[in-house]
């Protein structure tokens, strides 16, 4: 009997019977988003949550939300009163609710041509509706950075960030070049390509200019906002405080790109400033302009960050005296690409009129050395659109703290950072959003499907504050009885693996230990479970101890777990994260190789079982790992691998990383976009393609076509090569995919493949 797809017959029906457990995995809700509002009644308050599910047959996520009301009978008890059945929304690319929670708006973004949909609606009914044409603007940016929807204070006005409208092509007919104007159904005549314009890179194809606009909610009339210099890209727009009623200035981040844009997805190193412009809309516009700043004598733009180097996150504190931003300055002096976060502050204007030069106030420093259980610095990738406690100078963060997530309380009038979930469990927080004085997060581990949990303040007074934790009864994270019974025979710890070589380490906090997530059965076992290795990106980036599907997953099918946050991670101090650039292929190398040993020695993990996993640099140390110690794993699977760094620097969005990341913080100066023979030679040197002969561990690659981050070439090279030697490889190339492989259906695809394949030579 014959199997389908070239498997043989064990192996076919693995893959059927992993992709019914793994689809069980992948039907699991998130929450993406929530808001609070207060009840009219001034009884409780109404919250809304954002959900999505992915619908893999659509090959999308399905939107929803969910309702609840929430009330509290006593200081230590809530109740959340959810809505029967949740609201789909379809096509909704951004919900955004208005300050006070009356309105609701959902911005439709079109894939093709066609007009960006605005809708606003009350609580009943579809109030308004406007279609704003391409010759406007293209589409609204929803992603995580340049994204900015703001309601003004009063709800009359919508700033955003869209995409500025495509410059104008040369129209050809039978006869040649015309300048009428032709159309793009016209078959008579076509559109040329034009002029090449730089885009921001990785997930940001077709993206040149974000750009800010402004809609008024009752006319629908749509203006561009003016005095922006071409140069830069905006994005996160709020609105200042109202002076007199009247929305008068906006404070936006602009990213500035004269001869090239580098690539900004997962690179907050990139130059940013906080500016604040002129409303559109606002009649004595003229009257008021006393600023010269950056683009020219009369313009109402106002740099309000110039002393320092990066600025972004901007948000107001409730009574409109601060306006508070992250930093990540030490990532644009170093080129280490996401970085140790500072927290700052700029004292804003009774009369609300910007000016220059305004001096900049430290809140949270950059943390360069961790101490043990001490704060490690921030590390945020998001800041809730309100985070401000009651008291009106607390604002909640969630961060990254060593392997976990947590949430950190802090003061901006004296700079006291508090971490306000559970020390004592290694699980992961996020917050959600606020209730006036009080909290609502999620809590979640690699063994537990997310909780909804209710904070609140049990000791008000500063030196002893503690907030005590509930647990929300909730419909959001139902899952099945067997992923139940599955994840409840797992467990986790947080292991410490200490620095096998400090002899080459230049300051002391690359000396500190690192750590790993160890997942395991609960059943004592005579010979330990197979191990996966999983190794994340970046390489500044960082595993936490979050609950994941696809890991989950692994788990379950009967595998252990190590997930390794080398040194370089974030979380762990801004010295430890430095250590690594300069030294890659080697250091985190070696701190893998270094935590495997040490729960090899444990007793955790069979030394003749163990697989490998990582995605872009990640798979950078999976191709390192196998080709470096060449006898230590059964098998191994790169996403998106990092291959060959001589070949990548001639076609990433990022190729000064490419330089940073080998010649450490030197090569931030000697970066050119014509490499030399040395150049090559070294980014040869420090790649993994330089160990290739000695490779032979089976290997899965899960490529991207449309990664413009780790081009496909690289990956693709790779696998050839390998081939070419006769070692067992499988390639897997996905047409629509960038960097993340994330499309729902390539998502799914990509980790059965993992499972069948790690089943295959490590079970």
């Amino acid at each position: 009997m014959e199997a389908h797809l070239g498997m043989d017959i064990a192996t076919e029906e693995d893959y059927a019977s992993q992709s019914q457990l793994l689809k069980e995995f992948t039907d699991i809700c998130n929450i993406d988003k929530a808001w609070i509002f207060k009840s009219e009644n001034g009884k409780g308050s109404k919250g809304m949550f954002s959900l999505s599910q992915p619908d893999l047959l659509a090959n999308k996520m399905r939107k929803f939300i969910l309702s609840a009301h929430i009330s509290s009978e006593t200081s230590n008890s809530i109740t959340f009163q959810w809505a029967l059945f949740p609201v789909e929304m379809e096509n909704a690319s951004i919900i955004v609710p208005s300050p006070s929670g009356s309105k609701l708006l959902v911005v439709k973004n079109s894939e093709t041509d066609s007009p960006t949909q605005f809708e606003i609606w009350g609580s009943s009914q579809l109030e308004k509706e406007f279609c704003v044409p391409q010759s406007v603007h293209g589409s609204v940016f929803t992603d995580d950075w340049f994204k900015g929807i703001s309601w003004s204070h009063d709800e009359s006005l919508i700033a955003y960030v869209a995409e500025e409208p495509a410059a104008s092509k040369p129209n050809f007919n039978s006869s040649g070049y015309t300048k009428d104007n032709s159309n793009d159904k016209d078959c008579s005549s076509w559109k040329g390509q034009g002029d090449f314009e730089e885009e921001w890179g990785e997930t940001y194809a077709g993206k040149r200019k974000p750009t800010l606009f402004v809609v008024n909610t009752k006319s629908g009339e749509v203006r561009a906002v003016q005095g922006i210099t071409s140069s830069l890209s905006a994005g996160q727009v709020i609105w200042a405080p109202s002076v007199e009623d009247t929305n008068e200035y906006m404070v936006f981040v602009g990213w500035s790109s004269n001869l090239r844009k580098f690539g900004i997805k997962y690179c907050n190193n990139r130059p940013c400033a906080i500016y604040a412009v002129k409303n559109p809309f606002h009649q004595s516009e003229a009257d008021k302009v006393d600023v010269k700043a950056d683009a020219g004598v009369d313009s109402p733009l106002c740099n309000l960050t110039q002393s320092i180097s990066s600025a972004f996150f901007p948000r107001f504190s409730p009574d409109g005296k601060y306006l508070v931003f992250l930093s990540a300055k030490s990532g644009v002096d170093s080129g280490a690409h996401w970085v140790t976060n500072s927290l700052h502050k700029i004292n804003w204007p009774i009369d609300g009129n910007p000016s220059l030069h305004r001096s900049i106030a430290d809140v949270v420093p950059i943390i360069m050395t961790a101490e043990e259980g001490c704060f490690p610095g921030l590390y945020c990738t998001n800041v809730l659109a309100n985070p401000w406690l009651s008291d009106g100078c607390t604002m909640i963060l969630t961060s990254s703290w060593r392997s976990s997530e947590v949430i950190l309380a802090v003061n901006v009038l004296n700079g006291n950072v508090a971490r306000i979930s559970p020390m004592e469990l290694d699980a992961s927080w996020e917050v959600l959003t606020l209730d006036g004085g009080n909290v609502i997060a999620v809590s979640s581990s690699p063994v537990d499907v997310p909780q909804l949990k209710y904070g609140y303040l049990i000791d008000k007074i500063q030196s002893s504050a503690s907030w005590s934790w509930l647990d929300i009864s909730s419909p959001i994270f139902k899952c099945s009885q067997k992923v139940e019974m599955l994840l409840a025979s797992r467990q986790f710890r947080l292991i410490k693996i200490p620095v096998k070589d400090v002899s080459s380490c230049t300051t002391r906090g690359a000396t500190n230990d690192f750590e790993a997530i160890f997942v395991s059965s609960k059943l004592k076992n005579d010979v330990p479970d197979p191990l996966i290795v999983i190794l994340h990106g970046g390489p500044h980036s960082v595993s936490t101890s979050t609950f994941s599907k696809s890991e989950a997953f692994l788990s379950s099918l009967g595998f252990s777990l190590l997930i390794v946050n080398y040194r370089g991670s974030l979380g762990f101090g801004e010295e430890a994260l430095q250590s690594l650039p300069g030294k890659v292929g080697s250091q985190d190398v070696n701190d893998v190789l270094t935590a495997i040993d040490h729960i090899i020695e444990m007793g955790l993990a069979n030394p003749s079982k163990i697989a490998v996993i990582g995605l872009s640099h990640g798979g950078f140390l999976t191709t390192h790992l196998i080709g470096q110690a060449p006898d230590k794993f059964c098998a191994a699977v790169a996403r998106n691998p990092v291959c060959n760094l001589a070949l990548m620097v001639g076609t990433t969005d990022i190729p000064d990383w490419c330089y940073v990341i080998s010649y450490g913080i030197e090569g931030k100066n000697i970066f050119t976009e014509a490499p030399s023979d040395e150049h090559l030679s070294l980014l040869y040197s420090k790649s993994p393609i330089s160990h290739i002969h000695k490779v032979k561990t089976p290997t899965l690659f899960l490529l991207g076509a449309q990664d413009l981050r780790v081009p496909v070439s690289t990956g693709l090279q790779y696998a050839r090569a390998l081939r070419e030697r006769g070692v067992d490889c499988k390639v897997i190339l996905f047409p629509h995919d960038v960097h993340g492989i994330k499309r729902q259906q390539s998502n799914f695809e990509s980790f059965l493949n993992v499972g069948v394949w790690f089943k295959k030579y490590c079970k």
